[in-house]
């Protein structure tokens, strides 16, 4: 009954997210979620939740939880900006500063909702080809576009700008958006958060879904400065003025409060990623360096599609990508070190 749709949808191809099977129970190493439970702070406010709110419409500007995130960063308050999840903020933002004349750059291995969203928007785009060892070269990006956008560290690649390289990309485009996708930045990286004051052309967006073991709530966040975080609000609200629940705001509250069991789990997954790094190079897999919650691993004497196939035939799911470029490779989340080891013991089973 395709003729009730709008052209633009006939013409959408649409994300597509990791696997979420329901047909048996899998060790799940392939949508890069957070091995730990959320914060004993968080599950606390939402225990003490007063149910009788959610009859209330929520705080539109979702202050408490833009505090907390001003707090941690310390940042005033006006340059903080939350929505549902950071693909929300980032959809936002591909309307809020990219539908201009010039086109938009990404890289050409790269967050698969970009494409998505440009698409969506009529927005035209131009893919940088990345290096061969899956590195950004920030000075290959052509200066005639009308914004920019990559995920540091990449994904589904792991690869890590220093700061350095960052403000050398804002220096070269001073007078277009360039966006910072940092939903894995906490596992090893350092955050370009601090070059927002510098930079008026400078956004960065997080997310609660992976450091802070939040995904099932959706909360994501901007942080730029207040003319930019303007243009978003003006966004939200001729599309939702109500993004963010009662229950999120008290949740990601308490989140963003509790930095020492955020920081424990981080350093966490970070010993654990080494520790599966070293396994599987034994194993004879190419590892990238990774300061994300997984790793692109290539199996260097087995075709990639078919380790994916049989680890998931032997109850553990990765990610396998056809692209071209990532084809011979896996990308493999970093669970609980129990989880890891059993992922090495299916590979030296089927290897």
């Amino acid at each position: 009954m395709s003729q009730f749709w709008s052209d633009i949808v006939k013409n959408l191809t649409p994300y597509v997210p990791g696997e979420q099977p329901q047909n048996r129970e899998y060790v799940k190493l392939n949508t890069n979620e957070n091995p730990f439970a959320p914060s004993p702070k968080v599950i606390e406010a939402i225990d003490h939740f007063d149910r009788t709110l959610l009859k209330r419409y929520p705080d539109p500007e979702a202050t408490k939880l833009r505090q907390s995130i001003a707090d941690f960063y310390n940042k005033p308050l006006n340059q903080i900006f939350v929505g549902n999840g950071s693909d929300e903020v980032l959809a936002h933002s591909f309307f809020a500063f990219f539908k201009k004349a010039k086109p938009i750059a990404f890289p050409d291995i790269t967050y698969s909702f970009y494409p998505v969203y440009a698409n969506l928007y009529n927005i035209d785009a131009i893919e940088f080809p990345v290096q061969d060892d899956f590195s950004i070269d920030v000075n290959s990006i052509s200066e005639n576009t009308d914004g920019i956008i990559l995920p540091n560290p990449n994904a589904p690649t792991s690869k890590y700008l220093e700061p350095a390289e960052i403000k050398t990309l804002l220096k070269k485009h001073p007078n277009k958006v360039v966006i910072i996708d940092e939903a894995y930045i906490d596992f090893g990286g350092e955050s370009a958060v601090n070059l927002v004051d510098e930079f008026e052309n400078l956004l960065v967006i997080q997310t609660f879904s992976k450091s802070r073991s939040l995904a099932g709530l959706r909360i994501g966040f901007a942080i730029g400065q207040p003319h930019l975080i303007e243009a978003l609000q003006r966004v939200k609200n001729s599309f939702n003025s109500y993004p963010i629940d009662q229950l999120a705001i008290v949740a990601g509250q308490a989140a963003m409060q509790d930095v020492d069991y955020f920081q424990s789990c981080c350093d966490q997954v970070i010993q654990t990623r080494a520790w599966t790094h070293t396994q599987l190079q034994a194993l004879g897999f190419e590892c990238i360096e990774s300061k994300a919650n997984f790793i692109l691993a290539k199996p260097l004497k087995h075709d990639a599609e078919k380790v994916y196939l049989d680890l998931k035939e032997n109850g553990v799911l990765v990610r396998y990508f056809k692209d071209s470029k990532i084809s011979d490779y896996l990308r493999i989340s970093i669970d609980t070190q129990s989880n890891m080891k059993t992922l090495i013991d299916v590979l030296k089973s089927v290897l």
